[in-house]
C-alpha cells in the first residue's frame, strides 16, 4: 500500500464539520470550469477507495487533508464507500489520487492618476476669479487573483486503470472569503462531482 495514502479516517472527522459550515458559504465562492473525462456508461458508482495524493503529494498538510476531506465526502455521496482506516481483508477496490494548486495572478496596473488637479479662473475689469477643484480616486489598487484547481482521478486498483477523472478551477480576489483554501476546496470537489460521471470531455461552468 502507497505510504501516500490518507493514514487514518479518524483525520476525516475533523475536517467534515468544517466542510459543512464552508457549505453555507458556497453562494460566495465564483463559479467553478469543470471538466471531466471518462470511459463511457459503465463508469464505476459504488465501491471502496482510498485516497492519495498525485506526483508524491504529501498527505501530511492540513491543506491536503482539507482537500481529501472534500473529495471523500463527494465520492461518498454518489454512492462509493471510504475505507481509510478500516480493517478490511482486501485492499480497496479504487484509489482516487488527488492534486491541487493556488496560483497568484497580478492585478493590472492603475492607469491613472490617483489624484487630479483642474484649474478654472475668471478675470474681468471689475474683478478676478479663480476656481481649483482636485479629483482623487479611492478605488484603491486592484487585488490579485487567487486561481484554485483541484483534480481527481479514479484508478481501479486491480489493473491500474483510470476509470474517471475531473478536473475543476475557480479565480477569485485576493482577501475574499472565496479565495480561502478550505471553502475553495469544498466548492471545487461539489462542482467536480455534480451530476457524477457527467459528459466525458464537456467542460461545463458550475454556479
Amino acid at each position: 500500500m502507497s505510504e501516500s495514502i490518507f493514514p487514518i479516517r479518524a483525520q476525516y472527522r475533523t475536517i467534515l464539520p468544517v466542510l459543512a459550515l464552508l457549505g453555507g458559504c458556497a453562494a460566495q465562492v465564483p463559479a467553478v470550469e469543470v471538466t471531466r473525462f471518462h470511459a463511457g456508461d459503465a463508469v464505476a458508482r459504488s465501491g471502496g477507495f482510498l485516497i492519495e495524493g498525485a506526483d508524491g503529494l504529501s498527505s501530511d498538510s492540513i491543506e491536503f487533508r482539507t482537500y481529501a476531506g472534500a473529495v471523500s465526502q463527494q465520492m461518498q455521496r454518489v454512492g462509493f464507500t471510504d475505507e481509510t482506516g478500516l480493517k478490511t481483508f482486501a485492499p480497496s477496490q479504487y484509489i482516487a489520487r488527488i492534486s491541487y494548486g493556488r496560483d497568484v495572478r497580478s492585478a493590472a496596473p492603475v492607469s491613472r492618476s490617483p489624484v487630479s488637479v483642474g484649474v478654472g479662473g475668471s478675470t474681468g475689469s471689475y474683478g478676478s476669479g479663480l476656481g481649483l477643484g482636485i479629483g482623487i480616486n479611492l478605488s484603491g489598487k486592484p487585488k490579485d487573483q487567487i486561481d484554485t484547481r483541484l483534480s481527481v482521478q479514479i484508478r481501479r486498483r486491480a489493473d491500474n486503470a483510470a476509470i474517471w477523472e475531473g478536473r475543476a478551477q475557480t479565480i477569485a480576489k485576493e482577501g475574499t472569503p472565496a479565495s480561502q483554501p478550505g471553502i475553495a476546496a469544498a466548492k471545487l470537489a461539489t462542482a467536480l462531482f455534480s451530476n457524477y460521471p457527467g459528459k466525458s470531455g464537456e467542460t461545463i461552468t458550475v454556479p
